[in-house]
């Protein structure tokens, strides 16, 4: 069994090339819609415990890795009324780099008859429109999957026993299944691979990290789910 880590969202950088698009947009560029605040710094912390790693600190306002190339919020309002050159561009130069590394990668390790769990790490804002998120970590997944299933089954046990009074949900606050990543992955593997996103919520974030106890845990938890 091989670990994959991701880290989509991991900073809210902008290429200088395109900096004029964000003059007006420092605060939301260094809101929840710009980053996931701490998921780079925890996706650091256990990268050690994969087999294979990758992250992008260019943050998602200027494209969105996670979101399929059709999708209609691939690009935010501030990128959307770029013409169609400067947008191939930004798939050429940022999306594409980075999503087709991580399938060759993965693709590598199932050529080799190799199973594959992929942690895709994320974090996620306590209030979104005025509705409080009650959930302290999810776990998303596809539920048809049983390996995806079972995975996330050991993964909340582990989490549990290290954060005994946390609240550890399941597709919460979104659903594993929605255009992602990791449901791209899924159609592409169909077997031997198993995409799991991991969510944090924000309100444990302190000065964009997350606390040394929190990390530790889910370092824990990961490492408990390889020697399974």
């Amino acid at each position: 069994m091989k670990l994959v880590f991701t880290c989509e969202h991991g900073g809210n950088k902008i290429p200088e090339t395109y900096q004029s698009l964000f003059v007006n947009a420092k605060d939301t560029l260094n809101s929840h819609r710009g980053i996931d605040f701490g998921s780079l710094d925890l996706f650091v912390f256990c990268k050690s415990l994969s087999d294979f790693s990758k992250s992008n600190t260019v943050s998602r306002l200027l494209i969105e890795l996670n979101r399929s190339k059709h999708h209609p919020k691939l690009f935010s309002e501030f990128t959307s009324l770029l013409n169609v050159d400067n947008k191939l561009k930004l798939i050429d130069e940022i999306y594409d780099p980075y999503r087709d590394k991580i399938e060759e990668e993965i693709g590598k390790f199932i050529s080799k008859g190799e199973k594959v769990i992929h942690i895709s790490f994320h974090s996620f804002t306590p209030v979104l429109n005025g509705k409080i998120r009650r959930a302290d970590i999810g776990l998303l997944y596809d539920p048809s999957r049983n390996s995806e299933k079972l995975i996330c089954k050991k993964l909340k046990q582990n989490l549990k026993a290290e954060l005994p009074d946390f609240n550890i949900r399941y597709n919460y606050p979104y659903l594993g299944t929605a255009d992602g990543f990791t449901t791209y992955l899924r159609k592409k593997f169909p077997n031997n691979y198993t995409g799991i996103e991991l969510e944090i919520n924000q309100k444990y974030v302190e000065e964009k990290m997350f606390s040394q106890k929190i990390k530790s845990a889910v370092f824990n938890s990961l490492l408990e789910l390889k020697r399974d």
